[in-house]
């Protein structure tokens, strides 16, 4: 048995030491192949784009997609492509394909955006799509397509115009039955995080909450749809909803320009004969670009749910929002002479309440250091992701950003009736009247409970406290922004509660605002902590669980919540991940 135990040893060690090997040449051969392979760009081109393909907040590279060849993109880094390619003569135009995209609503906006500055030039965009639905909602897709100066159809596709739509579960049936209860209390009505443990639907707080956020999202994909097809609102909003439309409906509805196939609307921009333009990924047009040395610019990311210590990073390229990781980025960036701003790159549902006022406490740090601190918020801001912006000099948020939640929750599932259920006993001791309380055998104590409820409170307080003093709103005035509520960019914007709308292209502006610079100073922005290495993060999710493992504890958290106290007071945003 021995001899086995160390054969499997070795076996699995020299497997590992392989596999590092592959993904560092993986890493090399992909850090090589974005730098070109040196031939010349063509004089006359047509970027393409696939819309279906993942898209990532930041530059960190899936291991795996690098040596499986698949494609992704940054949406900073397309963004920026676009507006460069705006200017370019070689680039006569773009052609993106779609049928469903993994972006979120802020996203779209984002590369709407940055679509509409690309038209501007007089150069074509021309979309194609094979169907804007097919069995699902197709509403935001479409939203996306709109930005395109021609959208393509396939004869047999469709236009799924269904409206939008947002769902939550509720599981107190089912603890009831299984003798599971839960104890959470929350600051305040409308933080509805823990509704789906405590109630059997939507309560009137939280109707209220979802209803405004519906509305006001229909508000921007009208206007936006509207604004791009030449139609009135009026009547835009009247087909919101009616959906799907098929192919010839939606042509005689000016939804859509063309029906035809891939071919014929390639060959539309593309030309025939001697003057076909090349065709060229736009992601590797990115990579092709030179960037020109600018004033240094930190960016540092917060992504994902926010916890206290390291973030994490799986082989698929996504990570978390460890608090000592952006803290220390935070005070690399401080202590760098040559960085003139930070701009803090914010998309979280919250999280942990300290780790969040960790966060917090750099952002004031780094300004009071003479460092101007600019916040880019992507689909979600919400809760403790709002938390870690507020302190900001400027706020950008996109529309459709989910942003604001101040409130707070803690609590846990008591197992008692369920063990007995089981037939599992359990015994317990003791010292200190409070020492149990956190366990998810017995109920809270009275006493517990009064404890719980000063906690809330002294947090919810200064959590509302620190937004009023870093938006310049009274006490008052915070209460109602506050209480749990969410909001959108929009509303947000209108509120107070950010100071203005936009993708990185405004953000990027409002850093040369701040910083006293050029409306066209050329930035260079660097990441802080730098990325890591493919096969760094391969050694990392070797270390600390497998992908496999990451990815279902992922999936299955809220419901491992439900067996599991609350990990101390948490400042997040109910699970709603945008309208779809």
């Amino acid at each position: 048995m021995r001899r086995i135990g160390r054969f499997l040893v070795a076996f699995l060690a020299v497997t590992g030491f392989v596999f590092l090997g592959l993904m560092g040449l993986g890493g090399w051969l992909a850090a090589h192949m974005a730098e070109g392979d040196g031939k010349k760009m063509a004089d006359r081109m047509v970027l393409t784009l696939d819309l279906d393909a993942p898209f990532r907040d930041t530059t960190r590279e899936n291991p795996l997609a690098m040596l499986s060849g698949e494609r992704s993109y940054g949406l900073r880094q397309v963004v920026e492509a676009l507006d460069r390619a705006a200017a370019d003569s070689r680039v006569s135009g773009v052609f993106a394909t779609l049928g469903h995209s993994p972006l979120g609503l802020a996203g779209r906006q984002d590369l709407r955006d940055a679509v509409a500055r690309f038209r501007a030039s007089g150069k074509p965009a021309v979309l194609f799509a094979e169907t804007l639905g097919e069995g699902g909602s197709g509403t935001l897709d479409y939203y996306l397509a709109t930005a395109f100066s021609q959208v393509w159809l396939q004869p047999s596709g469709d236009v799924g115009l269904t409206g939008l739509w947002v769902e939550s579960p509720f599981i107190k049936g089912t603890l009831d039955l299984l003798g599971i209860k839960a104890q959470f209390s929350g600051r305040h009505e409308y933080k509805s995080a823990i509704d789906m443990f405590t109630e059997t639907g939507f309560t009137p707080a939280h109707r209220e909450n979802l209803g405004r956020l519906l509305d006001s999202w229909s508000e921007q994909i009208v206007a936006g749809i509207a604004a791009a097809r030449g139609l009135p609102e009026p009547q835009v909003r009247e087909l919101m909803g009616k959906g799907p439309f098929l192919a010839s409906e939606a042509l005689a509805a000016r939804l859509v320009d063309k029906v035809g196939y891939r071919d014929e609307a390639w060959g539309m921009i593309a030309g025939i004969g001697k003057d076909k333009a090349e065709e060229m990924d736009l992601g590797d047009y990115a990579a092709r670009l030179d960037h020109p040395k600018g004033v240094k610019v930190a960016l540092i990311s917060g992504i994902g749910a926010i916890h206290r210590g390291e973030s994490h990073h799986g082989l698929d390229g996504d990570g978390d929002f460890g608090s000592q990781t952006v803290a220390e980025a935070f005070r690399d960036a401080v202590d760098d002479d040559a960085v003139k701003v930070i701009l803090f790159r914010v998309d979280s549902p919250g999280g942990s309440y300290i780790a969040s006022d960790t966060v917090h406490h750099e952002v004031e740090r780094a300004r009071k250091a003479g460092k101007k601190v600019v916040v880019s918020m992507g689909n979600y801001a919400a809760s403790g992701g709002y938390f870690v912006a507020m302190g900001a000099d400027r706020i950008i948020a996109a529309p459709g950003t989910i942003t604001g939640s101040i409130g707070v929750f803690t609590g846990k599932v008591v197992l008692d009736e369920f063990w007995k259920k089981l037939g599992i006993s359990w015994d317990e001791m003791h010292r200190g009247d409070n020492a149990g309380m956190w366990s998810a055998n017995q109920p809270f104590s009275s006493q517990a409970k009064a404890r719980i409820d000063t906690l809330l409170d002294h947090i919810y307080a200064d959590f509302t406290g620190k937004a009023s003093a870093a938006r310049n709103l009274d006490a008052a005035r915070m209460d109602k922004l506050a209480r749990g509520r969410i909001w959108t960019g929009a509303d947000a914007k209108q509120s107070g509660l950010v100071d203005g709308l936009g993708g990185w292209a405004e953000a990027l502006s409002q850093v040369r605002q701040v910083g006293g610079l050029k409306v066209d100073e050329t930035l260079t922005l660097v990441e802080f902590p730098r990325p890591r290495k493919p096969w760094q993060v391969l050694a990392e999710s070797l270390g600390g669980g497998s992908v496999a493992e990451r990815r279902i504890l992922a999936r299955i958290e809220p419901l491992l919540d439900v067996l599991a106290p609350a990990a101390g007071a948490q400042l997040r945003a109910p699970d709603l991940r945008g309208p779809r």
